[in-house]
């Protein structure tokens, strides 16, 4: 199926890695081009590398904290590509603790970047697109359950799942779908730095998920690729979860 991403613009926050990295992967070997932005420059650098380039990709250094940062993704791909057709909004998972255990300035330094930084992105990239332009934001499971020890995930993720209902409804009419995406276990570093080297530790949490595997991230980043394309024209509104079958929601 031809998933109309030939020469499309996407920006992709979070990008140089990660589930971030596999969405940019799957929609640069699609035909799209994009413009991706994390905070370490030599990872940025790598990223845009192994994209093939400037032909296909471009990188800019900043966090997504940075109130200046959606506005110069916009202007980039437009300066670069010509256009702009979407974006995919992914941060870092916020340290690890109970509610009760993280500190002050750890929800606000969250707060910051998950949370209003997602927005801002959102909201601003949102602003600048035409009729069939589409948001992804990157949530977690956490958005429908909570998740043991990520107390600033449970509290943050499913604010954002009902900011992109609300941003779904305000877009519609233009014709610009927004929607989240609920990645559940993949191989990533993040999920390494939880996980660690204990073996018990990843077979608890195989067990888990019917299909008895922590994911691999490309399969993440072909969901998302196809959200965010043509193909997926009438999809918004939602949160999609993909997580080999973890959640227990209907």
């Amino acid at each position: 199926m031809d998933l109309g991403l030939t020469d499309r613009v996407y920006v992709l926050t979070g990008a140089s890695r990660g589930l971030g990295f596999a969405t940019a992967q799957c929609l640069v070997a699609d035909g799209a081009r994009v413009v991706l932005s994390a905070r370490t420059p030599e990872r940025v650098a790598g990223a845009v590398d192994r994209l093939g380039g400037p032909d296909h990709a471009i990188g800019l250094v900043a966090d997504l904290a940075d109130p200046s940062l959606p506005e110069r993704l916009v202007i980039a791909a437009g300066e670069h590509f010509g256009r702009l057709d979407g974006a995919l909004v992914s941060v870092g998972g916020p340290p690890p603790g109970t509610a009760a255990q993280v500190s002050d300035a750890q929800w606000r330094e969250s707060f910051e970047t998950v949370f209003l930084g997602t927005v801002r992105t959102a909201r601003t990239v949102a602003a600048a697109l035409t009729d069939g332009g589409a948001i992804g934001m990157v949530l977690s499971t956490s958005a429908r359950t909570p998740i043991t020890g990520l107390g600033i995930s449970n509290g943050l993720r499913p604010g954002l799942a009902g900011v992109a209902k609300d941003l779904s409804d305000e877009y519609g009419p233009r014709g610009v779908r927004v929607l989240g995406l609920l990645p559940g276990r993949f191989l990533t570093d993040r999920n390494r730095e939880l996980l660690g080297d204990d073996a018990a530790a990843r077979a608890a949490a195989e067990a888990g998920i019917p299909l008895r595997r922590i994911g691999d991230p490309a399969e993440f980043g072909r969901v998302a690729a196809f959200l965010l394309s043509p193909a997926a024209g009438y999809v918004t509104g939602v949160s999609v979860p993909v997580d080999g079958g973890a959640l227990r929601s209907l």
